[in-house]
C-alpha cells in the first residue's frame, strides 16, 4: 500500500473542526480513498474582541492504487 499526502489550508468561521470539515469536502471532490486528515496549524482572526474566522492548514492522507 502507498499513501499519499497532500496539505490544504482551510477555513470556517464555526470552528477549526468545520475547517477541517471543510478540507475533507473539497478534497474528496478529485481524491479517492481519505485514510486520515491532520490539522498541524491552526489560527483565527479576530473581530471586535471575537474570533471570526478559523483556519487549519491540514494534511490530507489517502491510498495510491
Amino acid at each position: 500500500m502507498v499513501i499519499k499526502v497532500i496539505e490544504i489550508m482551510a477555513s470556517s468561521e464555526k470552528s477549526w473542526e468545520d475547517a477541517a470539515q471543510n478540507a475533507v469536502n473539497e478534497a474528496s471532490k478529485s481524491i479517492r480513498g481519505i485514510k486520515s486528515v491532520y490539522m498541524n496549524e491552526m489560527s483565527a482572526t479576530v473581530v471586535d474582541g471575537k474570533m471570526a474566522n478559523f483556519r487549519a492548514n491540514c494534511k490530507i492522507s489517502f491510498e495510491v492504487k
